[in-house]
């Protein structure tokens, strides 16, 4: 049963391989031509652009505040991964929407100056450039929150010796910690940039042609689901290579633990004007991924657009929230099943069933789409044949354009999301209570219900609201599989955006930002107990 779960998780992404047989030999060409190249240099060069800034910003700020201490750490600990709550689509529009060439920057420019169109330089947000800034101001929380974790984790030792050999804070920084925190920081540099390759949002109203933009023009404007689909195997080819790459990292991993010591760490004390440039380190991400953007969605919704609270827009509410609840119950009951399955069958297939369900996360939205479209097409033609033969009248589609569809390809997308939470709380209930369970009459399922269930509540709560949130986010995919006339909050606010009504697009923009505050603060409160012996410290610091 879980074997066949987990081919039917992976279904989509099978499909997608497998138009790498039919031709397309006309339009290829035509693409080759045309754009193709466009995509695999731009896609390269946004790689390459996020990859240096998220870890331009991510990894000093999280040896500040992991190693030193200044005024105004313990608010940047948890602030700096505010602006994983806000999806780069987003801070695309509110940063078009303030520095055009009619937003309240440039005008303000002509006013105290006196200049006109042409007059002065200014860069253009709408550019790949541009993209990669946007990008990199949300995504490296990722790096922050796995490399400050790696920090916390090292060995008291090793930071011990380095001081005592006369390393000051740079060297040790350098030749001890960050050695010992690539494989974490590897594994961070890997999430932003698959974000950065899933993303459709932002490339798309930068007019950015990327291999996601290049997907939805092929499908959409020239028809031909072959060459969509076979491009969308090229940029599953370069998240797998990835993929790769962070496994690789990770393969010595097991031996940088160098000692059982676990201590406070004793931080650095920062004074004078390093205290001031850590303070500025730590605030300028923060306020530009974050406080910027959501001051500008507050002024828009507030005062300028004319989006309200009105009938239209609960509806709107009401099928986001409609859709991520129920997508997130349904990842969260596969999550269980695959996830006590591997605890409780620990053949190899099971495991190996479980990871290939769990493949779809490194895969972007648009793919998730195609690959979701393709399977169904087939199938609603083929019962809508077979039911005009047997009855007589044509019946139409009966999967694809239905929420059925929609909620199949969240599921395919984000199922790891919830697989890794239950996991990891599963792996915390030590396996001598499952015997327990068992002498007492209870079967496996007993087991789960009774012993597991009400240990992991928390755990649960996790998985349910990391899913929610990803699926309230989620544009390329909800955008290309959605019932006709059934819009969301992120739908919305991309038609919005693309008919250049960005104040418009402030309120639904903000209600997107405000509910994926919620699994940050999770992630804040567990982030900073992730080093053994670091509790007393903090018990002690607070006293």
């Amino acid at each position: 049963m879980l074997i066949s779960m987990a081919f039917l998780v992976s279904l989509p992404i099978l499909a997608v391989f497998g138009y790498l047989f039919v031709p397309a030999t006309e339009v290829w060409g035509h693409l080759a031509e045309t754009v193709l190249s466009d995509y695999l240099s731009n896609s390269f060069w946004l790689m390459l652009g996020v990859g240096f800034g998220v870890l331009l910003i991510g990894v000093p700020v999280a040896w500040l505040n992991s190693m030193c201490d200044y005024p105004g750490r313990r608010f940047f600990e948890w602030a700096l991964l505010l602006p994983l709550a806000m999806p780069a689509y987003i801070i695309a529009y509110t940063y078009t929407g303030m520095l055009d060439f009619s937003g309240p920057v440039q005008t303000l420019l002509r006013e105290l100056t006196g200049w006109g169109y042409g007059d002065y330089f200014f860069p253009e947000i709408r550019s790949l450039p541009g993209a990669i800034v946007m990008l990199s101001l949300v995504l490296f929380p990722y790096v922050y929150l796995l490399a400050r974790a790696a920090f916390l984790e090292q060995s008291i030792c090793v930071l011990e010796v380095s001081r005592t050999l006369g390393a000051n804070a740079w060297q040790s920084f350098i030749k001890v910690a960050l050695p010992l925190a690539r494989p974490a920081i590897i594994t961070g540099l890997s999430l932003a940039l698959m974000e950065t390759l899933a993303d459709f949002g932002t490339v798309q109203y930068f007019g950015v042609s990327t291999f996601t933009t290049g997907i939805f023009r092929t499908w959409f404007g020239l028809g031909n689901s072959a060459a969509a689909a076979q491009l969308a195997a090229m940029l599953m080819s370069f998240v797998f290579i990835l993929i790769m790459i962070e496994r690789w990292s990770r393969r010595k991993a097991r031996y940088h633990h160098t000692s059982s010591k676990y201590s406070a760490i004793p931080k650095y004390q920062l004074k004078g004007k390093w205290a001031v440039l850590a303070v500025i380190s730590c605030a300028v991400p923060l306020i530009l991924g974050f406080i910027i953007p959501v001051a500008q969605l507050l002024y828009w919704a507030i005062t300028v657009g004319e989006q309200s609270f009105d009938q239209d827009f609960m509806v709107l509410i009401g099928h986001s929230l409609l859709l991520a609840s129920l997508a997130a119950f349904f990842a969260l009951g596969l999550a269980l099943l695959l996830g006590y399955g591997k605890r409780v069958d620990s053949h190899p297939s099971v495991s190996i069933a479980a990871r290939i369900a769990a493949m779809g996360y490194a895969v972007p939205g648009t793919v998730i789409a195609i690959g979701v479209l393709i399977p169904f097409a087939w199938l609603d033609t083929q019962l809508n044949s077979w039911l005009k033969n047997f009855t007589g009248e044509s019946w139409g589609l009966m999967f694809s354009g239905t929420l059925f569809t929609l909620l199949f390809a969240y599921n395919v997308r984000f199922l790891s999301v919830s697989l890794q939470t239950v996991e990891s709380g599963l792996g915390k209930i030590k396996p001598t209570l499952d015997n327990a369970g068992r002498s007492l009459g209870l079967n496996a399922f007993g087991v789960l219900r009774q012993l597991h269930l009400p240990l992991m509540k928390g755990t649960l709560l996790t998985a349910l609201l990391l899913v929610f949130v990803d699926v309230l986010k989620e544009l390329p995919a909800t955008l290309i599989l959605r019932p006709f006339n059934f819009n969301t909050l992120a739908v919305k606010a991309y038609e919005l955006a693309a008919d250049e009504r960005l104040a418009d697009a402030g309120l639904p923009s903000l209600m997107i930002v405000l509910v994926g505050i919620i699994p940050v603060i999770l992630l804040s409160k567990t982030i900073g107990r992730s080093r053994v012996g670091q509790q007393g410290s903090l018990d002690k610091e607070s006293a």
